[in-house]
């Protein structure tokens, strides 16, 4: 894994400075090159073929071409021999050098041939063309800035930062976005003139403009097939994709949090003949948020040489260092635990794989069985459930765990009296629209539309299903995931230059599920339902019929213990709270949260990241 950065005129002290910011991304090698059209700068955490054969910027052997790459390309191997045969010569066992000639033999058109993760950039000095591309998911960030012609890139945002052109703007539609997603949906960033490479596309950039074009879309074909040819298939697919991702010349170990998605990588490993499997898992004191048990069961189950992190409340210090790998707020509670345990993973590996994809693929979040579960509750007049049932269960006490009957009771009412075109995504929104008045600043209010669910309209008008669960499929894969899940895995993974694979992201595996029925994939209110019973012989039945967990935090407890003071002093202190936000309504939220009056969490821990952010960055 590497960072990557450039820009479109020739700066040899931006560069480096640039590609300085990105050291802790790629600790191993560094490189530039630069003419009178492009800068271009690489950090290499090395991977494959360990020797200067791999350093980049790299070039094809007359220099008329250039790459800078961040990430994987698994069947590079297969790609490498279809161009041997058509007569191209490799000087390093790289799959860097495999895209300078795919490249040179297909064009732009090259990214389709590739299966992976990718974040890179090709100078084509011939033609005087800047090539950027993103792979099908988005596993790998990639961020650029275009303003009066010229064109700036790079993995993380703080890179494009150090260009002094690049003002410090918050956009404000991202602002509002953000508090309610708790992560700003792409093209946006949080800076105004800052956007987001959207996953599966390409940007040309040529005399001083840029086209997108999109290169990969999932397409919803469903099969008609036997109920075992699609465990069968979904063994082979993913066992394939596991070993693929085995690639490696340094050494390599897995996540294992005990729950469905993490046990099955693990076991394909074990399958797959890796000896001895290290494992990686997290703990917490409070049960219900930990899955420890879980995690050690399956660890003694495979005989995997388990290392065990306990996770005590967070400091200032971590959280602020957090902040800063993330370059915008994104506050998936799972992010500091993730931070952490890749910390401890670095100490034995350089490559740890995942199991980031199998809840969006396969629909394994409680919010597809809360948007099933509503299209019943819904039969209810609209009336009685807003004006009788919504301030009946509201009025409920908040609970310390982290579930609970009446927790997700409150959840599932607040989600569905939002607007259905949320869809599913109702359920992970944690804005308060009717309260937006009261919680904006009259400056914000004035430049923002306040749709909330504008950025899912946008997306699902791509999906070519009229299914519900595809729907919903498509926009968890490409809205929420993208921003959120795989933002924090890869920023907090590369925090430490640890490179984290997912297995369930190889896109044959994601088009393979595609064709699957909804309803082997959501059987009843049974998540993963065609997932459960295909790796029946492959894992244990305590694993197999666990629910959800998943990373988290104990935060809404945190808030109103350890963490209290901190949140009190930074919101209540903080320029852009007062500047952007109604502080005496936050200071309500703070009190009503203290009191178990509410849980706040969400949005408080929103509003924290946020001023935190700010003081860092702006």
């Amino acid at each position: 894994m590497c960072g990557i950065a450039g820009f479109s005129w020739l700066d040899d002290d931006l560069i480096k400075q640039m590609t300085r910011t990105l050291a802790h991304r790629g600790p191993d090698q560094y490189g530039v090159y630069t003419d009178e059209s492009i800068s271009l700068g690489h950090r290499r955490l090395s991977i494959l073929d360990l020797s200067e054969h791999g350093r980049q910027p790299m070039s094809n052997q007359d220099g008329s071409i250039w790459v800078v790459y961040n990430g994987e390309i698994y069947n590079f191997q297969e790609l490498r021999q279809i161009l041997e045969r058509k007569g191209y010569t490799f000087r390093s066992r790289t799959d860097t050098e495999v895209i300078l000639y795919a490249y040179a033999e297909y064009g732009s058109a090259c990214v389709e041939k590739f299966n992976g993760m990718f974040a890179l950039a090709i100078w084509n000095k011939t033609k005087r063309e800047l090539i950027l591309a993103r792979d099908r998911l988005g596993i790998k960030p990639l961020y650029y800035y275009l303003n009066n012609g010229q064109l700036i890139f790079a993995s993380e945002i703080k890179a494009i930062l150090q260009a002094s052109q690049v003002a410090r703007e918050i956009n404000p539609q991202a602002l509002y976005h953000y508090v309610g997603y708790e992560f700003v949906p792409a093209p946006d960033t949080i800076f105004r003139h800052i956007h987001k490479l959207p996953p599966g596309h390409y940007l040309q950039y040529r005399e001083g403009r840029v086209e997108l074009t999109q290169y990969w879309d999932l397409k919803f074909e469903t099969e008609t097939q036997p109920t075992a040819y699609y465990e069968e298939k979904m063994r082979y697919l993913l066992e394939d994709s596991v070993r693929q991702r085995l690639i490696s010349d340094v050494p390599l170990g897995v996540f294992l949090s005990g729950g469905l998605d993490s046990s099955t990588v693990v076991a394909m490993m074990d399958r797959c003949g890796v000896e001895p499997i290290q494992t990686f898992a997290l703990g917490y004191d409070d049960p219900s948020f930990s899955e420890l048990d879980y995690a050690e069961f399956m660890a003694r189950e495979l005989k995997t040489q388990h290392q065990v992190l306990m996770v005590d409340p967070i400091t200032p210090e971590l959280l602020e260092t957090a902040v800063w790998h993330l370059d915008e707020p994104m506050t998936d509670l799972s992010t500091i635990p993730f931070y952490l345990i890749c910390k401890k993973a670095r100490e034995q590996v350089t490559v740890c794989l995942s199991g980031e994809g199998g809840d969006e693929v396969l629909v394994g979040y409680d919010r597809f069985k809360a948007s099933k579960a509503h299209s019943y509750y819904a039969v209810i007049p609209k009336s009685i459930r807003r004006q009788l049932v919504a301030p009946l269960i509201n009025a409920l006490p908040d609970q310390p765990q982290k579930k609970g009957a009446i927790n997700m009771l409150k959840r599932f009412i607040q989600g569905g009296l939002l607007s259905e075109e949320g869809q599913h995504m109702r359920w992970q929104y944690f804005g308060m629209p009717e309260h937006d008045q009261d919680l904006f600043s009259p400056d914000i209010l004035g430049e923002i539309s306040r749709n909330p669910f504008a950025p899912i309209r946008e997306q699902v008008a791509g999906c070519n299903s009229n299914q519900r669960l595809d729907r919903e499929i498509y926009v968890d894969l490409k809205f929420m995931m993208p921003d959120s899940p795989l933002m924090k895995v890869d920023k907090m993974s590369m925090a430490h230059g640890l490179e984290v694979r997912v297995p369930f992201l190889d896109h044959r595996f994601v088009e393979f599920c595609a064709t699957i029925p909804s309803e082997l994939k959501l059987r009843g209110f049974t998540t993963k339902a065609i997932f459960r019973s295909a790796m029946k012989d492959i894992l244990p039945d305590k694993i197999r019929h666990r629910g959800k967990q998943g990373y988290s935090l104990p935060i809404k407890n945190w808030l109103r213990q350890e963490l209290r003071d901190y949140m009190i002093e930074l919101l209540t202190s903080s320029s852009l709270m007062k500047e952007a936000f109604n502080i005496n309504y936050i200071e309500q939220l703070i009190q009503e949260h203290l009191d178990y009056r509410a849980n706040h969490n969400h949005i408080l821990w929103a509003l924290i990241n946020l001023a935190l952010w700010h003081r860092l960055f702006v």
